[in-house]
C-alpha cells in the first residue's frame, strides 16, 4: 500500500506539532511493509526520514495552507498514485483520489463553553467545514473518547466512523533520580528545593485557567505556614506578573517564571517538583498530564473534559472555577506524603496506557484496514 502523510504540522507548535513529530518517527520505525510518501510543505525538512527504504519525500508547495490542502496535495496523491492519505491534523483533501484518513484533537468548536476560547470567525469555519472533512474521510482518528462522543452527538455520525486512539508522551519522560542531572537542571532554572509546577503558553492563560491559579495559590500561600513556591513554565509568561496585578510581596514574591524550559530538561524537572497542578479549562489530550505520570509526579487537576478521562484515578481532581477547592487540592497532597507516593505510583503504572509506540501500531492497523477499500 502506498500512504501518502500530509505533513505541514511538523511545523506547528503546540499539541499538534507534537503530535506529527512523534508518530511518524514511531510509524516508520514500525512498518516495512508499506511505502510511504511524506509531503512537506517546508523544503527544510527534505532528507529527514530519507534513510528509510520505504519512505520518498515530496515537497509541495502552495501560497496558502487551505490552497495546499484542497488543491497542491489531491494533485500530488493523483501523481503519486496514493492509496490512502492521511493528515494529523483536522483537514481532508476533499478532492483527494484516494481513502483519507484525519485526526481530529477535540470538538471545542462544537461546544459553546469550549468555542468561548477561539475567535468567533474561526468558530464559524470550522463549524462550516467539519462536517464536510467528515464526510469525505474514510475513518476519522479521535485522540480521546471525549471527542468520539462529542463529535458522534453534535453532527450525527455513522457507526464506526471515529476511532479512538490515545498517544502519550515522548520516549524521554521519565523519573530522574540522577542527582548530577537535577542539581544541574536546578540551578539552570533557578529552581527552588520545594515547588508546585505548572505550564502554560503566553496566549494561553484563559485556557490554561491561570487566573484561578493565582487566586488558589494565594489561599495555599496564606492558610500554610512553609508554602512551597509556584514555578510557571512557558516563554515570556514573566509578563503576567503585570497583568495578573501580582504583589512583589506574599504570595507573589513566591511565584516565579523560569521562561521557556527545553523539552529534554522537562523530565528532570517533573521530577524536581512536588506537585504539578493543571486545572485547565480545556484539554481533549492533555499531554502534560502524560509527561507528569510517567515521572511519577503527583497531579491536581480538572474534573472535566480530557483531564479527567487521561488522569484517571492518578489524579486529585478538582472543579477548575473553584480556587478554595484547587487550593484545598494543593495543601491535601503538600501535606501528606502518603498520598505523594499513592499518586506517583498510580501515575507511573497508568501512564503504560499512553505511549507513541502503541499510538502507532493502532493508527497503521487502522490505515490498512482501508487498503482493499474502493474509493
Amino acid at each position: 500500500m502506498r500512504i501518502g502523510m500530509m505533513l505541514r504540522t511538523l511545523d506547528e507548535k503546540g499539541g499538534i506539532g507534537v503530535y506529527t513529530q512523534n508518530l511518524i518517527p514511531e510509524l516508520l520505525a514500525l512498518d516495512h511493509r508499506n511505502h510511504y510518501i511524506l509531503f512537506y510543505r517546508n523544503a527544510a525538512h527534505l532528507g529527514r526520514f530519507a534513510h528509510y527504504p520505504n519512505v520518498t519525500e515530496r515537497v509541495i508547495t502552495a501560497p496558502h495552507k487551505a490552497l495546499w490542502d484542497q488543491l497542491a496535495i489531491p494533485y500530488a496523491c493523483w501523481r503519486e498514485k496514493v492509496d490512502v492519505i492521511f493528515h494529523p491534523k483536522f483537514t481532508v483533501p476533499l478532492l483527494a483520489p484516494c481513502q483519507t484518513v484525519m485526526v481530529v484533537h477535540g470538538a471545542d468548536w462544537f461546544i459553546p463553553e469550549q468555542a468561548q476560547f477561539y475567535h468567533p470567525l474561526d468558530v464559524q469555519y470550522i463549524r462550516a467545514m467539519m462536517p464536510l472533512y467528515f464526510r469525505k474521510s474514510s475513518v476519522v482518528i479521535s485522540v480521546s473518547q471525549l471527542t468520539t462522543d462529542n463529535f458522534y452527538r453534535v453532527l450525527n455520525l455513522p457507526a464506526n466512523k471515529l476511532k479512538t486512539i490515545y498517544f502519550g508522551p515522548a520516549r524521554h519522560f521519565k523519573r530522574v533520580t540522577d542527582e548530577a542531572t537535577l542539581a544541574g537542571v536546578r540551578d539552570r532554572y533557578g529552581l527552588p528545593d520545594n515547588f508546585i509546577l505548572t505550564l502554560t503558553k503566553r496566549q494561553g492563560d484563559g485556557r490554561k485557567n491561570l487566573g484561578q491559579i493565582f487566586k488558589a495559590y494565594a489561599q495555599y500561600h496564606e492558610q500554610t505556614a512553609n508554602p512551597h513556591r509556584l514555578v510557571i513554565g512557558g516563554k515570556d509568561c514573566h509578563l503576567f506578573r503585570a497583568e495578573y496585578g501580582l504583589p512583589e510581596n506574599g504570595y507573589g514574591r513566591d511565584i516565579l517564571f523560569p521562561g521557556w524550559i527545553d523539552q529534554a530538561d522537562m523530565p528532570a524537572v517533573y521530577s524536581l517538583a512536588d506537585l504539578y497542578l493543571y486545572p485547565s479549562n480545556l484539554e481533549a489530550f492533555p499531554i502534560p498530564i502524560t509527561e507528569a505520570m510517567a515521572c511519577g509526579t503527583p497531579i491536581v487537576t480538572s474534573n472535566t473534559n480530557g483531564l479527567q478521562e487521561i488522569a484517571g484515578d492518578a489524579a486529585l481532581l478538582v472543579d477548575p472555577h473553584d480556587p478554595e477547592a484547587i487550593a484545598g487540592a494543593i495543601y491535601q497532597v503538600l501535606s501528606d506524603v502518603e498520598l505523594r507516593g499513592k499518586l506517583s505510583k498510580k501515575g507511573l503504572d497508568r501512564s503504560a496506557n499512553f505511549t507513541w509506540e502503541k499510538c502507532a501500531r493502532l493508527t497503521l492497523e487502522t490505515l490498512e484496514t482501508l487498503a482493499l477499500t474502493e474509493v
